[in-house]
């Protein structure tokens, strides 16, 4: 444990470090109103924090900055998440406004969250795989031609285009929709696969003529494997950060975020509520020299996406935190606010 005058000069040398990424040094501190203390004290604390690990000295300055356990100490021990009351009914009022198409509230947090905070968001939308079909249906566009929608108990509906092929009836084409109606409603879209096979399956052999065409058919138009939503706010925000004026700091960076699979992969956790990592505690080699804030929503019980914020290990991570934990908890309530109404 730190002692009170460690914890405060490791306090005001990171929250200098956030605003000014500059290096603090011992004469800056002295200066604060905040601080009683003789310059020669501070460097002596200063001393102490470094022998510790706490802050780095840098190569081209006197001063220190903190390291990636001084940041994980200021996480874990100092930081009370605040934030202004605009912004949190900034929050409030996206959830009212886009609460009707949840689809749309996720994309448009997305970029509010980069706005306010300057780095890159990503949101990762209600996982499809958790959730469960709530109903089917195709509707006719011409004699040839329908669109087979697919909605879930989490707001996401799915749209596919298609071609009627002449050897199905517009007959069969409605007890196949019947039969999905009847014998899905409820199974979570991971169950699918089982339960088409053996459930759905049995009765089409009843009731559908050539049922193996109709089957093969029915697979394609609605059971394609579902990509995860994801949606990105500020992406190039990263690159007026001054710690990644070097491009070759983000390159690998920008690479991860065109492959989808990687993303998802980054922010698929089973921890509900806040975590931070940063810097080398990430797991992925591409973001080793950034902070990664993950926020989960949930409905009832089930986590059904994540929020995350990425940033340099220079995060403001108290308003970071506090964001993240306010629109957890709006996204929460409007995803049981949808379902009770339209469950």
């Amino acid at each position: 444990m730190l002692s009170d005058r460690q914890l405060m000069i490791l306090q005001v040398i990171i929250d200098d470090f956030i605003e000014s990424a500059h290096p603090v040094g011992s004469r800056a501190i002295s200066k604060k109103d905040e601080i009683s203390l003789s310059a020669a004290s501070i460097r002596n604390v200063m001393s102490d924090l470094e022998e510790m690990g706490y802050i780095e000295k840098t190569h081209s300055s006197s001063g220190r900055v903190p390291s990636e356990k001084g940041y994980r100490y200021y996480v874990d021990n100092v930081i009370a998440p605040t934030v202004g009351k605009s912004n949190l009914y900034l929050m409030k009022d996206l959830i009212r406004d886009e609460f009707v198409d949840f689809e749309k509230l996720v994309q448009k947090s997305a970029e509010v969250l980069s706005d306010l905070t300057n780095y890159t968001s990503i949101i990762l939308g209600p996982e499809v795989f958790e959730t469960k079909v709530k109903q089917l249906q195709i509707v006719s566009i011409s004699e040839y031609s329908a669109v087979a929608i697919l909605v879930t108990d989490s707001g996401h509906v799915e749209h596919r285009s298609f071609t009627i092929p002449a050897e199905i009836s517009a007959s069969d084409l409605e007890k196949i929709v019947n039969i999905l109606n009847e014998r899905l409603k409820g199974v979570s879209l991971a169950q699918l696969p089982e339960v088409i096979t053996t459930e759905v399956i049995s009765l089409m052999r009843i009731y559908v003529r050539d049922f193996e065409k109709s089957f093969k058919y029915l697979q394609s138009a609605f059971f394609q494997d579902q990509p995860v939503k994801l949606y990105i706010g500020g992406k190039t925000n990263l690159l007026a950060q001054p710690e990644f004026n070097d491009i070759n700091k983000v390159r690998s960076f920008y690479q991860m975020m065109e492959n989808e699979d990687r993303v998802v992969n980054l922010l698929k956790t089973p921890q509900h509520g806040i975590k931070v990592t940063i810097g080398n505690e990430n797991e992925f080699d591409e973001i080793k020299d950034f902070s990664l804030i993950t926020a989960s929503y949930q409905l009832g019980a089930e986590q059904m996406g994540t929020i995350a914020l990425l940033g340099p290990t220079r995060m403001e991570y108290r308003k970071v935190i506090t964001l993240l934990n306010a629109l957890s908890n709006e996204m929460t309530d409007a995803l049981y606010l949808w379902y009770k109404n339209n469950g």
